[in-house]
């Protein structure tokens, strides 16, 4: 490689260029040149499609949280013909530890989700970063739950625009993502058709003496001081499933737990007593709990693809219609 002070740098083909990576939900990871004799870009190099994107579009799109905080979302929607009425839609967040979420290729998500006419929507809510760490800190400890309201905002909006309505809503989150969607589970269930919930904190009461837990508490607060725990209870999942009769009772919508018996971060036991619990008050729920994979809940291709295909069988069969299931 030529020194930077070389004057035969110059010569180099490389050396007034700029190369750019690139992805989208609808673009598989590209490598671009930009070159400052040229205009446009070069595509160098790029990973092969995996789903045909005809008639598909990506928007991004913003909601107004409670607060009035502008939320951004992505969304990818069919377009002509395709396009009219209410779809099947599955909205994903996570919103926690300053984590951006970013508009990404997925195969799997292209060819069991939108290549059979569902609409992804991915949320950028509060306590992520993308706007960097006050995006973040704005949703930590006692103000965790802007995070639940700039989600709800999303959901409230997919509906009042009509891409979707409440029982074709399905909402989806992992690990603290798990949390996110089982706290909107329990305060807004009316809004949503259907919950894929893996390997979650749910049990935020004792979250702090599981495995990694307590290196979280920056993040959610000490649930054994008193102060801290009355903002937590408010929102802690477990602790809010509705009774099975009686005053306060509700119908909360069909969900399938995920977890894994080897997580060595978020404890399956968060997976296990919510799904005993909800059984027990009588609320729809299915259980998954794979012997190997640590948090990403799958060892290998193998068994992520069986995973997914629990998943997305389950969304299909809660949200769609009769022919898509």
């Amino acid at each position: 490689m030529a020194a930077l002070h070389d004057p035969t740098a110059a010569q180099d083909e490389w050396a007034e260029g700029l190369l750019v990576s690139y992805t989208d939900l609808l673009t598989p990871e590209s490598l671009l040149l930009a070159r400052a004799d040229r205009a446009g870009l070069e595509n160098l190099k790029a990973r092969q499609g995996q789903f045909s994107t005809q008639g598909l579009r990506l928007d991004q799109r913003f909601a107004v949280s409670k607060d009035g905080t502008r939320i951004p979302y992505f969304i990818v929607e069919q377009t002509g013909p395709r396009s009219k009425g209410p779809k099947p839609t599955l909205l994903y967040g996570y919103g926690g530890f300053e984590i951006s979420m970013r508009s990404t290729y997925s195969g799997g998500i292209g060819r069991a989700w939108l290549a059979r006419g569902g609409v992804y929507v991915v949320a950028n809510i509060r306590g992520g970063g993308e706007y960097g760490p006050t995006w973040h800190t704005s949703a930590i400890r006692e103000n965790k739950q802007r995070s639940y309201d700039d989600f709800i905002a999303v959901a409230e909006d997919l509906i009042k625009t009509g891409v979707t309505t409440p029982a074709q809503l399905g909402i989806r989150g992992g690990s603290n993502g798990g949390l996110l969607v089982g706290a909107v589970m329990m305060q807004r269930p009316e809004l949503f058709g259907a919950v894929v919930c893996q390997v979650p904190l749910l049990d935020m009461r004792r979250y702090h003496r599981l495995l990694a837990g307590a290196s979280w508490m920056a993040e959610y607060g000490n649930p054994d001081l008193e102060a801290d725990w009355a903002f937590i209870s408010r929102y802690s999942p477990y602790h809010q499933v509705p009774p099975a009769a009686g005053e306060g009772a509700k119908k909360l919508p069909p969900m399938l737990l995920v977890t894994s018996t080897r997580d060595d971060r978020v404890h399956p036991g968060h997976a296990r007593k919510m799904a005993a619990r909800l059984t027990e008050r009588g609320q729809p729920v299915l259980y998954w709990e794979n012997l190997e994979g640590g948090h990403s809940g799958a060892a290998d291709n193998g068994q992520r693809a069986r995973m997914q295909a629990l998943e997305y069988t389950f969304l299909w069969r809660a949200l769609g219609p009769a022919e898509a299931r």
